[in-house]
């Protein structure tokens, strides 16, 4: 069920025609929620509820063992066991199928003919986010972090919650349980910065990214029938599109969970605005980064060594962060970019805001094209060639593009996401209503997934 869809209109008005009688009493009201993440996510394929569901009782018992324990012993096998289960359960998903294609193609390069038949497996929606979530809750139970729920009804909901369960932001128990096992209390500022976030986020994604999208997809299709200039502005626009498509998701699931009484994390701030490879990082997909972080990062070391120790967790980290996106090598060699970008950083390189967006950038054309042959392709080619298309193409990126960087600036300036929320009545009503129009009228027509529903 997609965000900009009818589908999820009339799921959610039933939803929202009841909660006032629930939001007030915990069980229930986690009871209807819950049967709605599970209507919510199987919508797509209900055959994945089995394993969002055994996902769940895995790491819900494994924490009540690790919190009936002193035994360190037991504890660290208890831990260990949560975290072979879940990755081994991610890992065939997601990465059976590319493991078995590399090995093929490792046998047929020194000359041995392997014939192994594709398992075609299915990746589900969401896995990547929801593994990392209850992940993160087993962990942070482990090391005394957290104390685990008693509750299978809260955790549940947790690990499914459909504003964010598909494609984030990745939640800490810490944050989202306690919510979860309190009566909502709802603040006079609550309904304004949800419906803020909703219809900024809609923006985004059916007016930004959807429109920028269907100009370039031909260009990364068939790159050889256009010229350096198309694939480079096609580049740029990619980089506005993951942007509004990604971050138009997460505020609408912010601004959904806000008017269920929930408050999620923020996962992106201007991050274009970054002046150097970390700051981007603490501004893009910051609830990824920030788990790869406390999860990966810090425990494999981060940097308590010396230059060289750094370096190698750095790298790791980033190596995992470009696999989590995908079971392909053009993920790996984005990541092993970005990590060498942030151990370049560390000894001494300054990069500033110009050389970090011109390294993201790169980083883009890697992630979009088909394969790294079709990257490498569209980076050397030398026929400049500005031709009509590519002016139509140039108008389109500042149309769509120029919004959104206006409000981003906007928000950089004012040091403030929510500045939309505290304008005057009539500004608020001018500016939402350019929204709406611009959604209604100029938006593109169709519900197209969100990028990251193939991560």
């Amino acid at each position: 069920m997609l965000f900009n869809s009818i589908d999820f209109l009339v799921f959610f008005c039933g939803v929202a025609a009841i909660y006032p009688f629930l939001y007030r009493r915990p069980k229930p009201r986690n009871a209807v929620l819950l049967v709605a993440s599970y209507v919510f996510y199987g919508w797509w394929d209900p055959r994945f509820l089995a394993l969002l569901a055994l996902s769940t009782v895995i790491d819900f018992t494994i924490a009540q063992l690790l919190d009936a324990t002193k035994d360190e012993r037991r504890r660290l096998y208890l831990v260990t066991t949560s975290i072979v289960l879940n990755l081994s359960i991610l890992g065939y998903f997601k990465y059976a199928n590319f493991f078995l294609d590399s090995t093929v193609r490792v046998l047929d390069h020194f000359g041995v003919q392997a014939d192994f038949a594709t398992l075609n497996i299915i990746l589900p929606l969401g896995i990547s986010f929801y593994t990392f979530q209850t992940l993160s809750y087993t962990l942070d139970v482990y090391r005394h972090r957290l104390a685990p729920t008693t509750s299978l009804l809260d955790f549940a909901l947790y690990v499914s919650f459909f504003p964010q369960m598909v494609a984030g932001p990745i939640e800490r128990a810490n944050s989202l349980l306690p919510q979860i096992s309190l009566p909502v209390t709802y603040k006079s500022t609550d309904f304004s910065v949800a419906i803020w976030l909703i219809l900024f986020g809609y923006f985004k994604k059916v007016f930004v990214a959807d429109n920028l999208g269907a100009s370039i997809d031909p260009i990364f299709a068939s790159h050889a029938q256009f010229t350096l200039a198309d694939s480079l502005l096609a580049v740029v626009a990619f980089s506005v599109q993951i942007y509004g498509d990604f971050s138009g998701y997460s505020d609408i699931a912010r601004g959904v969970a806000r008017l269920l009484g929930f408050h999620l994390m923020v996962n992106f701030r201007c991050p274009y605005f970054a002046c150097s490879p970390s700051e981007f990082w603490q501004r893009w997909h910051i609830s990824l980064s920030t788990w790869l972080r406390d999860y990966l990062y810090i425990p494999l070391g981060g940097n308590r060594g010396s230059d060289l120790f750094t370096a190698r967790n750095l790298m790791l980290t980033m190596l995992l962060g470009g696999l989590w996106h995908g079971a392909s090598i053009k993920f790996v060699v984005w990541g092993a970019l970005h990590g060498t970008l942030l151990i370049l950083e560390r000894r001494g390189v300054v990069f500033k805001w110009a050389g970090t967006l011109v390294m993201i950038l790169i980083g883009w054309l890697i992630f979009r094209a088909p394969s790294l042959t079709v990257a490498y392709s569209m980076l050397v080619d030398t026929e400049w060639n500005w031709t009509g298309h590519t002016t139509r193409l140039a108008l389109k990126i500042v149309f769509y593009a120029s919004p959104l960087l206006a409000m981003d600036l906007w928000m950089e300036r004012n040091g403030d996401l929510l500045v939309a929320t505290k304008l005057t009545w009539w500004c608020q009503t001018l500016l939402y209503s350019a929204f709406v129009a611009a959604i209604v009228i100029l938006g593109f027509d169709g519900a197209s997934e969100f990028i990251y529903f193939q991560f």
